[in-house]
């Protein structure tokens, strides 16, 4: 299962659970182009349960995925990345 939270330009977030049935077999790579082909498409549709949400991509700011997918890499991916905290820059100074 992966969780997909978006964040938009608005201030609005959002978050979903989306499942990965076994007989999809997909690589994290795989994944990962998914992910990528949808959101450089206008709209990226969720069918939940009980209705399907349409979701405006030039609307997005930044989109999350977990779990982190160490998997992986090439151009545009950042490995060994650590989030700057006021905490944390404080603490380095």
């Amino acid at each position: 299962m992966l969780q997909i939270t978006f964040f938009y330009t608005n201030g609005q977030i959002e978050a979903f659970n989306v499942v990965l049935h076994e007989d999809d077999a997909l690589t994290p790579q795989e994944i990962h182009q998914k992910i990528v082909k949808h959101l450089d498409k206008p709209w990226c549709l969720l069918h939940l349960p009980e209705h399907t949400i349409c979701v405006n991509t030039s609307s997005l700011l930044k989109v999350e995925v977990k779990p982190t997918m160490y998997e992986m890499h090439g151009e545009g991916v950042f490995s060994d990345v650590r989030r700057v905290t006021a905490l944390s820059r404080s603490a380095q100074r």
